[in-house]
């Protein structure tokens, strides 16, 4: 604890790292402030009445948790910043397929930045395809017979000013993402999404407090927690190191290469995609299933598609497997890798370049992914094995899946950043090494 607290005031010691952090506060405030401010022409009462018979675990229940409940709210910022995420995704496909978004990942910073204007231009044709839908769902959303949009209101000058209020909230949060990457401290657009997770942990404690009234129990399931996020630390830092020895180079008087680095491979490469994509297929079909309440056989079938049902949780972790395996094949290239290596004189000890250091490290990729997908399919189904336990739903979030890999891996990068500021000046860092190091394997 002294060591922690020093650092703490280490960092008010410098002005720089200080303003930062302020500065990166004061807008994630913001950020809170707007998921609040309920878009003009909404019955607040009766939303907050109508989306409290709502079921959580669905599409819709994702998404609110993304945005921090602004969607639950229909705030100014109920889109978030999924729909910047959204074109980002969808950029980062294209660019694995098309030939074009190929070239201009090559092509340096010019690159770069062309298609940082490309992902603006599609974050605004989501969040307005969004934007529309939302105003549907409001349209039709009721409470006991009274719609929670006035029938005065409604019609197309409510759907065009809605439009406009919603995806100008997301180009706002976008803008608001992209100064704290700039000006704050860690990266901006994870920063909001993990603030308005963070935003519920206070309420769903208070409500597993109050709904056990058990202490004991209590303390276990908080000890059982900090194991789990203990484990999910490690494997999100875990890598496999490939040694790369780069040959000697005499240039005039002075010698370059004879150095031995290295390549990490992360075990968990993929990160939090692969839940997001899978999680996102899996409350599909019982998404569409609430729409037919008085069909007796889709209600039997939406049983199958329960969250805490056994079918779910298998189909669930399958899913999660295949795309852990798709999305490291799009995001880490070994064919890449080892071109680029080869251009720079460097190679793996005992591998021949070119093909064959590419095989294998696709090799030791594909060997370490596993595990790691394994462990992923299993955290994001322990939210629904542990509300089985005494647990409140609200809280069983905080125990894996979406919620704590982004939660661990937000703090780890924002952590990392506020180290580099750190050590610059000559200061110990959060580690008594100095720094945040990977679990090496």
């Amino acid at each position: 604890m002294a060591k922690i607290s020093e650092t703490v005031r280490n960092i008010f010691k410098i002005d720089e790292l200080r303003t930062r952090i302020l500065f990166t506060a004061g807008l994630l405030i913001i950020v809170r402030i707007g998921a609040h401010v309920t878009i003009p022409g909404v019955d607040a009462s009766l939303l907050a009445r109508a989306e409290a018979s709502q079921a959580a675990n669905t599409l819709f229940g994702l998404y609110d948790l993304f945005v921090g409940g602004a969607f639950k709210n229909a705030a100014v910022f109920a889109l978030g910043i999924m729909p910047y995420i959204s074109s980002s995704i969808i950029l980062q496909l294209l660019g694995a397929v098309v030939p074009y978004f190929q070239k201009l990942s090559k092509e340096g910073e010019e690159g770069r930045k062309k298609l940082t204007q490309l992902t603006r231009y599609g974050t605004v044709a989501v969040a307005a395809l969004q934007a529309w839908g939302v105003t549907v769902r409001l349209q039709s959303l009721t409470v006991e017979g009274t719609p929670i949009v006035p029938p005065d209101v409604q019609g197309y000058g409510f759907i065009i000013s809605t439009i406009i209020v919603l995806t100008a909230g997301t180009m706002l949060m976008m803008w608001l993402g992209e100064q704290i990457t700039e000006r704050g401290i860690g990266n901006g657009i994870s920063l909001i999404i993990f603030i308005g997770i963070v935003a519920r942990f206070p309420q769903s404690i208070i409500a597993q407090i109050t709904t056990t009234q058990n202490l004991i129990l209590d303390l276990l399931i908080i000890a059982f927690m900090v194991a789990i996020v203990a484990g999910v630390v490690l494997v999100t830092q875990g890598t496999r190191r490939i040694p790369v020895q780069y040959a000697k180079r005499v240039v005039g008087r002075k010698v370059y290469g004879g150095v031995t680095q290295y390549i990490p491979l992360r075990v968990n490469t993929a990160g939090v995609m692969p839940i997001i994509f899978a999680q996102s297929i899996m409350f599909i079909p019982s998404t569409i299933l609430t729409f037919f309440p008085d069909s007796e056989f889709i209600q039997q079938l939406s049983g199958y598609f329960s969250y805490t049902s056994l079918t779910y949780s298998l189909f669930y972790a399958l899913l999660i497997v295949f795309f852990t395996y798709f999305y490291t094949a799009i995001a880490f290239n070994p064919k890449d890798v080892a071109e680029n290596m080869q251009k720079q004189g460097g190679f793996v000890p005992g591998i021949r370049p070119g093909k064959h250091t590419a095989d294998f490290i696709d090799n030791i990729l594909t060997r370490i992914t596993l595990p790691g997908s394994v462990f992923l399919a299993i955290i994001a189904i322990l939210p629904a094995f542990v509300s089985r336990f005494g647990v409140t739903p609200g809280f069983a979030q905080f125990f894996g899946g979406t919620s704590l890999l982004i939660m661990v891996g937000v703090a780890l990068d924002t952590l990392q950043q506020i180290e580099s500021h750190l050590l610059m000046r000559h200061y110990d860092g959060f580690m008594k090494s100095g720094k945040l190091k990977g679990r090496l394997r």
